[in-house]
């Protein structure tokens, strides 16, 4: 695995020692850190959006921070970032933090860090310290699951890939990713993949009016034979439960960032234009404040009950799922009280508030949310929800 860059990546581990075994406080360097960046984020976020372009720089950033090793565990050299059970709320905040500055950074962010943990969770312990010997030296991961409809992935026999990945995170821009594939068994395997510099990616197979700077595209995977070394865990172990439907509360955290970054919008506008006086615009903003409030409290509740790996799986799984529908919720309303409070200022091109409602509507778009909710009330219903863990 090669060297992504030639910054050091190891800025947020310094000062740690050897009485931060945990990566607690070092974290918490991180997150600092991050703080400071945010309003940096949302600057070239604008840009980024016009020209649909990958934001080199805050990955850059990321890289120099030390971000894209933290998901490697601590006993590897990282801190534990949404692979330790302790950094649960650390997590939270970084992906919170990310998706306040540019909710594309936070959904590349979110895809490197569920990679790592899939492979750390499954892989030989070789498969392991190899992929976090390329975290520790600033590679950014992929995880493309989902095949292009016309060229699904299969492994044949003799280790070679043939297929397409699209939609992917970071299409044209990853060197390492988590893919699945289908053997000629039949089995769907998961199997970490290195992506030949140079190859090609179709940036077409991404019409969508949100998440431009995410990088998305479709990838040929034709010809890669990734060794047969490079296979992740068991048949059917992506999609094994509770964890499947439990890492989905990490894409709510960066959608909690880009709803607080859309409030703060709302609220300074109104602030600046002299409006915040209205007794209507302060409803809107009183209603925004509670529906951000309430996907906060579903966000951490989920946060802690899928990291502390103790639960119910049942447990853990819908009630992932219902957090998933009430964090829709709450952005869908704070994105209809912005278009109402600012007016059509909300829909000026080049403004944040318009990037923020477009990136904000896509990646709140999820697959079956009508099964999903039905599924969880139907198990919350015979069980009520499970006391969150101590």
């Amino acid at each position: 695995m090669t060297r992504q860059g030639s910054e050091s990546p190891m800025i947020a581990f310094r000062g740690g020692g050897a009485h931060d075994r945990s990566g607690t406080a070092r974290r918490r360097l991180l997150r600092n850190a991050l703080v400071a960046a945010v309003g940096d984020m949302q600057v070239r976020a604008l840009a980024l959006d016009r020209s649909a372009a990958f934001p080199v720089e805050d990955i850059a950033l990321l890289r120099r921070l030390g971000a894209l090793a933290a998901p490697v565990p601590v006993a590897l050299g990282g801190l534990g970032l949404g692979t330790e059970p302790d950094a649960a709320l650390d997590t939270e905040d970084v992906l919170r933090l990310l998706g306040n500055g540019n909710v594309s950074v936070g959904r590349l962010y979110e895809a490197h860090v569920n990679a790592l943990r899939l492979i750390m969770r499954d892989g030989t312990p070789a498969q392991r310290r190899r992929s976090a010997a390329a975290a520790l030296d600033g590679a950014l991961f992929g995880l493309w699951v989902t095949d292009a409809p016309d060229a699904p992935v299969v492994l044949s026999g003799d280790f070679v890939l043939r297929g397409a990945k699209s939609p992917c995170s970071g299409a044209a821009h990853i060197r390492h990713a988590l893919v699945t594939t289908r053997l000629t068994s039949g089995a769907v395997h998961m199997l970490v993949i290195d992506i030949p510099e140079g190859r090609p990616a179709d940036d077409s197979a991404w019409p969508m009016q949100g998440m431009r700077a995410a990088g998305n595209g479709r990838v040929s995977v034709d010809g890669i034979a990734p060794g047969r070394d490079a296979i992740i865990g068991d048949a059917g172990a992506y999609l094994r439960q509770p964890e499947f439907s439990a890492g989905a509360w990490r894409g709510m955290a960066v959608a909690l960032g880009g709803m607080e970054a859309l409030v703060g919008v709302m609220r300074g506008s109104l602030l600046a234009r002299g409006h915040a006086a209205d007794p209507h615009q302060r409803v809107r903003i009183g209603e925004a404040l509670i529906a951000l409030e309430t996907a906060r409290m579903w966000v951490r509740r989920v946060a802690l009950l899928a990291e502390a790996g103790t639960g119910d799986p049942g447990d853990v799984a819908n009630g992932v799922n219902l957090a998933r529908i009430a964090v829709e919720a709450a952005g869908l309303d704070i994105i209809r009280l912005a278009q109402r409070g600012l007016g059509l200022a909300a829909f000026r091109r080049g403004a944040l508030a318009e990037l923020l409602m477009r990136d904000l509507a896509t990646y709140l778009r999820q697959p079956a949310p009508d099964a999903t909710l039905t599924e969880a009330a139907a198990h919350f219903t015979a069980r009520g929800l499970p006391p969150l863990p101590c």
